[in-house]
């Protein structure tokens, strides 16, 4: 059975593309393509001062190379069109006579106009923008109380990021696309390659023989197992050549956990091809599956700051294990002892939907 299983995988030409080339065209498209980092944000400014602290603010955002300014005329009708035709993501407004109400303590305003219909960036370019506003106003106090030989007490604070110290988001988000091919492996592949047998009538032949269940559904299920795991290395090996990942933790622990978690998608698969008769059915029924535990996962967003209910949800989330476990060991370093609760949560979850998928298949004649 083992031996049929591979020669019938290494001989379908639609499975060996979905194998080894759909874990390349995900990686180096999904990795940046799937980001939260504040790129392009197109800015319209509206300078009614022109002073020399509202050059400075002006120079600083188009210095930065997140930012683009957009032509306004001088117009604040013109930069707010900017934003209805969706021309500019936000409108900075420095009033008439900033400087000398800055100069005078008088709490000069400044107007920051931004479309929220995209609440992560809005929230990006609101922080980043007043953070360059806040630095030029205080940069051009400190001088001006300097220079009249005041001395005022400034806290220098050093920023020191862990286990991401260059706060590059593809080394978050390759453990997350790996997650999700090595699922996709385990659940799809097995669940399409069941239903074809059926589909081809291949599995009546196979009824029909001495072999037991248990010796078919190992057959079945051990291919794709090594399969997925082969993946898993053949995915951090791309991860690691292209986007340069780290790798701080054990890469045996790494494999181990997954090792136990294909159990889990191997399992979900059988599960859902004994209850489908055809692909187009299983294909359905493993979406569906699979859209529920990727954005219950946190692969984009903490799932600590989901609802409650969804954090309960998750409970009995797979994904979310591996999704935390994979980033833990490549990232952080994580060793057997931190890992450990998720490690037992993915086993009890693996035995059971083990334990449910064989209840569930059965071998007739």
């Amino acid at each position: 059975m083992l031996q049929k299983e591979f020669i019938q995988v290494f001989r379908n030409k639609t499975m060996l593309p979905i194998i080894f080339v759909v874990p390349i065209v995900q990686l180096l498209v999904l990795v940046n393509a799937a980001t939260f980092e504040m790129k392009n944000v197109n800015i319209a400014i509206v300078d009614n001062d022109h002073s020399a602290i509202s050059r400075e603010i002006i120079s600083h955002i188009e210095g930065s190379p997140f930012y683009t300014i957009i032509p306004t005329e001088q117009s604040v009708d013109n930069a707010i069109n900017l934003i209805h035709q969706n021309k500019a993501d936000a409108a900075l407004i420095i009033p008439n006579k900033f400087e000398s109400n800055l100069r005078n303590n008088q709490k000069p305003s400044v107007q920051l106009l931004i479309n929220s219909i995209n609440g992560s960036v809005a929230g990006l370019t609101n922080a980043y923008t007043s953070s360059i506003l806040l630095k030029t106003i205080q940069g051009d106090l400190s001088k001006s109380v300097h220079a009249e030989n005041f001395k005022i007490p400034q806290i220098n604070v050093v920023p020191r990021y862990w286990y991401n110290q260059e706060i590059n988001y593809s080394h978050f988000m390759v453990p997350g696309i790996l997650a999700i091919l090595v699922t996709i492996i385990g659940m799809f592949l097995t669940a399409i390659n069941l239903v074809r047998e059926k589909e081809m009538g291949t599995i009546e032949q196979i009824n029909v023989t001495p072999i037991r269940k248990h010796h078919f559904i190992i057959g079945k299920l051990v291919p794709f197992w090594v399969i997925g795991l082969v993946e898993l290395a053949f995915g951090l090996f791309i991860g690691r050549l292209i986007f340069n990942i780290p790798i701080e933790g054990s890469l045996f622990l790494l494999f181990g956990f997954a090792a136990v978690y294909l159990v889990f998608a191997l399992s979900v698969g059988l599960f859902l091809s004994s209850s489908a008769s055809s692909q187009q059915q299983v294909m359905f029924m493993a979406f569906f599956f699979m859209i529920v535990f990727v954005l219950m996962s946190g692969i984009f967003t903490p799932a600590e700051s989901m609802p409650q209910w969804a954090q309960y949800f998750n409970l009995i989330n797979p994904l979310y294990y591996f999704m935390k476990v994979i980033r833990m060991v490549l990232l952080k370093g994580a060793n057997f002892k931190e890992i450990l609760p998720y490690f037992l949560s993915i086993t009890f979850l693996a035995v059971g939907m083990f334990s449910l998928a064989i209840g569930k298949f059965k071998k007739t004649v």
